[in-house]
């Protein structure tokens, strides 16, 4: 970080009046990958996207994919030009929501099943919503959440004294915010850990939150 944050000077910005359009969502995210294949192997059988379209080399270097998750032509595309390992500083994290708490839960499962390590479960704190956060294969962080605080038309966030942060799924299931329903479907997919094992889960989250924060 350069130079001293006036954090009270940047809270202080806001939506000025007659700004002449409105953005309504994420509409999609672009990655330059080292490995066209692998990563698209990635995204198409371990996350279950769509492919759209394909450019190829003739007309984008390196090869271009486009992927669904929705009716959008293309939430994520992926761009074969990254020349050796990916930096993956610039982005911090990509985020995809899902209907139901139940689906985070399956998402840990079959995460891990294919092979990708979990670096976070549980609950944010700002937002509050439940997630898992991974890997693909260049190191993007990837987040899967449910139940992400909505901002109502008064603009009040949720207080911070409401937060909970929690680094287990089961955790944050079983200690919910203010008018977060964390009811479970399923409860097979919870699952019962030893104290020594939450512990262990708890620093390995801090550790990769806080190398996620100050990476550079």
């Amino acid at each position: 970080m350069s130079g001293k944050q006036d954090f009270d000077r940047i809270a202080a910005f806001r939506r000025p009046k007659g700004v002449p359009f409105n953005i309504t969502k994420i509409g999609h995210v672009v990655l330059n990958v080292s490995d066209l294949e692998k990563s698209v192997e990635f995204y198409t059988q371990v996350l279950g996207f769509e492919i759209s379209d394909i450019y190829t080399p003739d007309i984008a270097p390196g090869g271009m994919v486009f992927m669904r998750y929705n009716a959008d032509h293309h939430g994520v595309a992926l761009v074969g030009k990254m020349p050796g390992k990916s930096p993956s500083v610039e982005l911090n994290h990509m985020a995809f929501e899902v209907s139901t708490l139940d689906e985070v839960l399956r998402a840990r499962a079959h995460l891990e099943k294919a092979g990708v390590r979990i670096d976070f479960e549980g609950r944010r704190r700002a937002g509050v919503q439940i997630a898992v956060e991974f890997r693909d294969p260049d190191g993007h962080l990837l987040e899967i959440y449910w139940g992400l605080d909505q901002v109502g038309s008064d603009g009040r966030s949720r207080p911070a004294e409401e937060w909970k942060w929690a680094h287990t799924l089961e955790q944050a299931v079983a200690e919910p915010v203010a008018g977060q329903d964390t009811t479970i479907q399923d409860e097979r997919l919870l699952r019962n850990r030893s104290e020594e094992e939450i512990a262990r889960q708890t620093a390995y989250s801090m550790q990769t939150q806080t190398a996620k924060l100050t990476k550079s």
